[in-house]
């Protein structure tokens, strides 16, 4: 029997739990904890010394004009006499648990000196534990390669988070990672709160367009990606004002790495080139210069493997507890059909109702025991409905052939553990 993806995203979900307690209680709201500070961060730059801020986040952090933007603006003006440059390591769509597997390739490898996590919306919905894994695995990484580098946790929120910071409290996602930010000392800022006091004040609305709202700040446009002058606005005001908090907060030099709150944390998290796993025949390496998705995605991958053909197949043997694809979806891809060690196959559709247009994807597979295992991945020959699906969100299919592809593109090997 087929199992489809979202089965066994269910599995995941209900994993065993973690040997620390559950993280499930939700934490009251504060702007800004700030905990053990940023010292070397301010030890820097009050030395005039040259410093990169690394951005690490989704959509919200990706936006151009955003509060990435603008905090990076400010921190220049507000320290003239350092060289301070940014490090954009932001996907749209994706959380803590692709930016694990992303961290050392897009961020580690141009040594910050501080780094921003901001996963909060896009792990929203989340269970608990994958979310406390991947932040620990994130935080370990970054003091493993260098405990001088500071970290901040900064959150953000979408309109239906509102309801439970009005409350008075975190939703779950940014309480997961409180948990985090407490065992290791680290500060967190959210920079939302703001936001909500407004809404409840009738001030703000967060979805609209801004003319249709006289008088008052119109958030966003969708509920969740801010306006540059607006909702990005009153991020970056949240930022400044705990980053005048956190300069006042006293420091002392950073210790060895303390022992870690999760054990099977994702600390051991990489990825690898997809060129390592044994392909068949007909699956092809593309690069920017050779193929026009490739073209469209050169921000996220260097090169790709692709395939047209199904049945086409990858295998990977590996020794660890996960493996996942960083790959692509869009008008012009069909599924995966997967077997790990031999079970019963899994069928991953690489196009979803979003799918209009080429964008970068992941693939996690259920987790594993630490071993060594066997994962093939091919490229299915049942062709997917495009058209059903578009109707989701009310698209249409304006060009068949740009749709009557069933293509299989892989960018890199998401692994806890090595590829042997």
């Amino acid at each position: 029997m087929v199992k489809t993806a979202f089965f066994y995203a269910l599995l995941l979900l209900g994993f065993a739990t973690v040997s620390a307690a559950q993280p499930d209680t939700l934490v009251k709201a504060q702007e800004c904890r700030p905990r053990s500070g940023l010292p070397y961060f301010f030890q820097k730059v009050r030395a005039g010394q040259h410093v990169k801020i690394a951005y690490l986040g989704g959509s919200i952090t990706e936006a151009g004009g955003g509060w990435r933007e603008q905090s990076l603006k400010w921190f220049q003006q507000q320290y003239p006499k350092s060289s301070i440059e940014q490090i954009v390591a932001a996907v749209g769509g994706t959380g803590s648990d692709l930016g694990v597997f992303r961290l050392k390739d897009q961020v580690l490898a141009y040594k910050p000196d501080l780094v921003f996590v901001e996963f909060a919306v896009n792990d929203n919905g989340k269970k608990p534990t994958p979310i406390a894994l991947a932040m620990e695995g994130i935080v370990r990484q970054i003091w493993q390669a260098n405990l001088q580098t500071d970290i901040c946790f900064v959150y953000t929120l979408s309109a239906p988070m509102a309801p439970t910071l009005a409350k008075g409290y975190f939703p779950l996602s940014a309480s997961v990672m409180e948990t985090i930010a407490d065992h290791y000392a680290i500060p967190s800022i959210h920079m939302g709160l703001e936001v909500v006091q407004l809404a409840e004040k009738g001030e703000l609305v967060f979805s609209g367009k801004p003319d249709e709202y006289p008088g008052k700040l119109v958030f966003s446009a969708d509920n969740v990606h801010p306006y540059p002058q607006t909702g990005h606005r009153l991020y970056t005001e949240a930022l400044i004002r705990a980053f005048r908090v956190l300069d006042k907060t006293a420091t002392k030099p950073r210790g060895q790495l303390k022992g870690p709150l999760y054990p099977n944390n994702w600390e051991n998290a990489q990825m690898v080139s997809g060129e390592r796993a044994t392909r068949s025949a007909g699956w092809q390496v593309i690069t920017p210069a050779t193929d026009s998705v490739a073209r469209k995605l050169s921000n996220r991958f260097t090169s790709l493997l692709k395939a047209t053909n199904s049945g086409e197949q990858l295998k990977v043997r590996f020794r660890g507890t996960r493996l996942g694809l960083y790959d692509v979806m869009g008008p012009g891809c069909g599924q995966y059909r997967v077997v790990v060690d031999g079970q019963e196959p899994m069928v991953f559709p690489r196009f979803d109702e979003y799918c209009t247009y080429y964008r970068a994807n992941y693939i996690l597979l259920p987790p594993l025991p630490d071993g060594v295992h066997t994962v093939e991945i091919t490229l299915d020959s049942q062709k997917l409905d495009k058209a059903t699906i578009l109707k989701r969100r009310n698209q249409v299919i304006a060009d068949p052939a740009q749709y009557a592809p069933q293509n299989g593109y892989v960018g890199q090997l998401l692994v806890i553990g090595e590829v042997l």
